[in-house]
């Protein structure tokens, strides 16, 4: 399950992206490469929304807000534990690609400010 991740851009406009996640050490943490349209729109404003859910009943998740730090230290790190959780292993076509091009790779850590959970587990007995 991705995050969908939300920043302003330059022009005002909210966008939405889904990226891979972790969630480490209260913070939530992400890559994108380094040229990705998304470093430069929370370079310029590092407010962020975030929402983890899935898209099958019975629906339950967590939203919330928060502020992006960019860590290009992390990049590659970070992508290789991406890679580990969503391909269960860089020997997988698409980890092999994305390794390949790692050193271009920006950290995104999400330090959330305010955290909303909810859960219609009980609500959707009937439709599960």
């Amino acid at each position: 399950m991705p995050l969908r991740l939300a920043c302003m851009t330059r022009q005002g406009w909210p966008m939405v992206l889904s990226l891979w996640f972790l969630y480490d050490a209260e913070k939530l943490y992400c890559a994108t490469p380094k040229s990705a349209k998304l470093v430069h729109h929370l370079q310029q404003n590092p407010r962020c929304a975030f929402e983890i859910a899935g898209d099958q009943p019975p629906y339950r998740g967590v939203r919330g807000q928060g502020e992006a730090v960019l860590r290009p230290d992390l990049g590659q790190p970070m992508l290789e534990r991406l890679i580990r959780r969503y391909l269960q292993g860089p020997e997988a076509p698409l980890g092999k690609a994305l390794l390949a091009k790692a050193d271009n790779e920006m950290a995104i850590e999400i330090r959330p400010v305010r955290v909303f959970a909810w859960d219609y587990t009980a609500r959707m007995k009937s439709s599960i």
